[in-house]
């Protein structure tokens, strides 16, 4: 059996989740967004740090909450809602039958398994969308973030990819359009996904740490939001004395810029937003609040060539004390943005 929908507009993107989301708003919903505004109105800003043994190195630096792609179905009002499933056959006849029913549908796996990604790195969240299969030659069709064509991969890398066995998985995890449905007005949605992404930068929404928790186990550091930008800050200042500091700072460098992030940690995405939902909520935004999201991605694009130096050079006291306060200068900065907004957020909305 093959089967193919034909007609997906694929729009290669910065971000997986964010760049697929966008393709499936168009598709489904005739909503044409830049995909900057998809990730903040999915309440996708986020800092999240978490020592996880199995990895190397041993802890995980997100600048994206996990919930981000069903946190814009809420905004905005959408029948799409997103589940797990742990039989691995179940869950490939789950997501074949809307395949055939003509539906694209969006994925979740770790990267890594993958075999048309050349980036090989464990990334447990990856997202990406089943546009296809063939059965006789073992084979589906996906629509990923960096082409604008379906990408081939075989149906045995996207099961592992999916449930993998030996490094975090989401089980499976897809996400259904049942309606093409859009409830909220973009002020509205504006305005939710604001408040959304204040309350958890702030700590009073601590939903992000709670699911990541599960990964760090008991034991390990987790924490979110302003205090997780505040734990990676406290953690880096143990680096230097290590062995493999080297790949500490390779890693950051990487979480910053190549880890599919459109750049800045996410910020780059969230600066295009905030300029958006000044135009679209100017009783919430001040042009203040869109000046300090710019500035806050400046200075995380800023922060890579310093790490990019000390992956060359571990053993750079300076370098490493300088990094150290570029990271205090971000925490300032986002200190000042997210308080800012929750001054006309909290009280608006």
């Amino acid at each position: 059996m093959r089967t193919m929908i034909e007609n997906f507009r694929i729009v290669p993107a910065g971000h997986c989740g964010s760049g697929a989301m966008r393709n499936l708003l168009y598709h489904y919903c005739g909503l044409e967004l830049e995909e900057g505004v998809v990730f903040g109105l999915g309440a996708g800003l986020d800092s999240v740090f978490f020592s996880y043994s199995n990895a190397t190195p041993p802890f995980m630096l997100f600048g994206r909450g996990s919930t981000m792609e069903a946190d814009l179905a809420l905004t905005l009002g959408l029948d799409y809602a997103e589940q797990m499933q742990p039989d691995d056959d179940l869950a490939w006849e789950e997501v074949k039958e809307e395949i055939l029913a003509g539906r694209p549908t969006m994925l979740s796996g770790d990267i890594f398994y993958l075999d048309y990604r050349e980036f090989k790195v464990h990334f447990p969240a990856h997202r990406f969308i089943l546009l296809g299969f063939d059965e006789a030659k073992e084979e589906v069709y996906i629509a990923d973030r960096i082409n604008e064509f379906p990408e081939t991969c075989s149906m045995g890398a996207l099961r592992s990819s999916r449930n993998p066995a030996d490094a975090i998985s989401t089980c499976n995890q897809w996400g259904k359009f049942s309606s093409a449905e859009v409830r909220h007005g973009l002020p509205e949605a504006c305005g939710i996904a604001l408040r959304m992404t204040v309350e958890r930068m702030l700590g009073m929404d601590t939903s992000q740490r709670e699911l990541m928790a599960v990964a760090a186990g008991e034991s390990g550091v987790c924490e979110a939001g302003l205090k997780g930008l505040r734990t990676f800050h406290q953690q880096m200042q143990t680096w230097p004395q290590r062995e493999d500091a080297g790949a500490h700072a390779q890693y950051v460098d990487n979480a910053i810029i190549k880890y599919g992030t459109g750049g800045g940690f996410f910020r780059d995405h969230y600066a295009l937003f905030m300029d958006w939902a000044r135009q679209q909520r100017p009783d919430l935004v001040s042009l203040e609040s869109v000046a300090l999201a710019v500035q806050a991605a400046a200075q995380w694009n800023g922060l890579s060539p310093t790490l990019q130096k000390l992956v060359v050079n571990p053993q750079d006291a300076e370098g490493w004390a300088l990094a150290g306060d570029q990271v205090e200068d971000i925490y300032l900065t986002e200190s000042a943005l997210f308080n800012g907004l929750a001054d006309s957020v909290l009280r608006a909305t």
